[in-house]
């Protein structure tokens, strides 16, 4: 997957997903799956997330299983070149393409869309408030997923004072038509852009549709009993310890992913011990408590890291449930919050695995939440906090084991 900070070294022509796309939720995927590159039947095929029904009038669950582009790059590399060369360009962080799989012309040898997901970077709000957001997919993850749905580029725009001032017309004619030469776009009904959020879904279309640009409306979509999905619903849950909820609405587990760090390497002295997550600035925490989790470890994988962004990148489709990876999973038991037994100040993230030893450190983990155990809390002595923790893995054996 291409990704890239700058329109002018986008690949064009382009069909854009157009949002924030925070937590690429049920309803998110219903917005990206328009812009697929999908062949009629993959496009027909409906997933079920979790086992939950996803309910709406229109749009469908896109197919998690078709492969994703096999190249990913960043803007401080030049793109392909239109004939689908897969030179190895300094920029690669993925694996190096195969045949032409980003080429700019299909089988027939036409021009064809690049599906591209068009995102906002800083998140509007951080840009309006000053306050850093707390997202539940820093930019990684969100990567991460995207590529595993079959999403070929992802644009972040860099949301500034320029970008903000534009009117909802020339947002349109500046960026979508003039720069992402887009003709095909999918948005959310409540999407709102343009100067102070002035422009509505609708705007959009009839904008769009002077330019000959077709502009699929997605409508808002309910899961389980009801619940509308969105990033704000999602929150609600983990903030409270409602991981049912949140996973429901999500589609997936929801996951901390960060690399394994050197901690005061506490639990190994009473003989539980922990690798220590060090997790984006910005991920949203869950909770503070004590969880149950299936932590994703790797078989021969090469760390790639992508210089211009910060963060690192190793394997596609591994938080899509239903993908192939070359990860295998290990039970755990993961405590988030700042450890008030040892006088802890600051919040930290660490996991003991089940049944499994080795060294961890440098590796970057993906632990996916699968049950809130009990909320934090300080006990009398290390002794009593060991008692707690044998009981707590005791109970995460058996929940894990049950939802397999």
């Amino acid at each position: 997957m291409w990704v890239t900070s700058s329109c002018t070294a986008a690949l064009t022509p382009t069909s854009v997903a157009l949002g924030n796309f925070d937590g690429l939720h049920l309803g998110h995927r219903q917005v990206v799956q328009p812009i697929l590159n999908r062949s009629p039947e993959q496009n027909s095929a409906t997933v079920i997330a979790s086992g939950q029904n996803l309910r709406s009038n229109a749009g469908r669950d896109e197919n998690l299983e078709s492969e994703p582009p096999a190249t990913c790059y960043n803007d401080s590399a030049a793109p392909p070149d239109r004939a689908g060369s897969s030179h190895n360009f300094d920029g690669l962080i993925g694996p190096k393409a195969e045949g032409n799989s980003l080429s700019g012309i299909d089988s027939d040898g036409v021009d064809r869309l690049y599906g591209t997901v068009v995102t906002f970077d800083p998140h509007p709000q951080e840009f309006f408030t000053g306050q850093q957001k707390k997202l539940l997919t820093p930019l990684a993850e969100k990567v991460e997923l995207l590529e595993a749905m079959g999403v070929e580029q992802l644009v972040l725009l860099p949301f500034d004072r320029e970008l903000a001032a534009l009117t909802a017309c020339e947002f349109v004619e500046e960026i979508l038509v003039r720069q992402l030469k887009a003709s095909r776009i999918s948005v959310g009904v409540d999407f709102r852009f343009g100067r102070g959020r002035a422009g509505t879904a609708v705007d959009l279309q009839s904008i769009a549709s002077g330019y000959g640009i077709d502009v699929a409306l997605v409508p808002l979509h309910n899961c389980g009993e009801g619940d509308r999905i969105s990033s704000s619903a999602i929150r609600e849950g983990l903030a409270s310890g409602d991981l049912t909820r949140a996973n429901q609405l999500l589609g997936r587990a929801y996951s901390l992913v960060g690399s394994v760090v050197g901690g005061q390497r506490l639990g190994r002295t009473i003989g539980f011990p922990t690798a220590n997550i060090e997790l984006p600035p910005e991920k949203f925490l869950p909770r503070f408590g004590v969880y149950a989790v299936r932590v994703s470890l790797k078989h021969g994988w090469e760390k790639m890291k992508e210089e211009s962004s910060s963060y690192q990148r190793e394997n596609p489709k591994s938080l899509i449930p239903g993908t192939a990876s070359n990860l295998s999973f290990v039970n755990g038991v993961m405590n988030v919050g700042c450890r008030p037994t040892v006088d802890g100040l600051q919040p930290t993230v660490e996991v003991h695995l089940l049944d499994w030893s080795g060294d961890l450190y440098g590796q970057t983990l993906s632990a996916s939440l699968v049950e809130f155990l009990r909320p934090e809390q300080k006990f009398a002595s290390l002794d009593a906090l060991k008692t707690q923790i044998q009981a707590d893995c005791d109970i995460a054996r058996s929940v894990l084991t049950a939802k397999v």
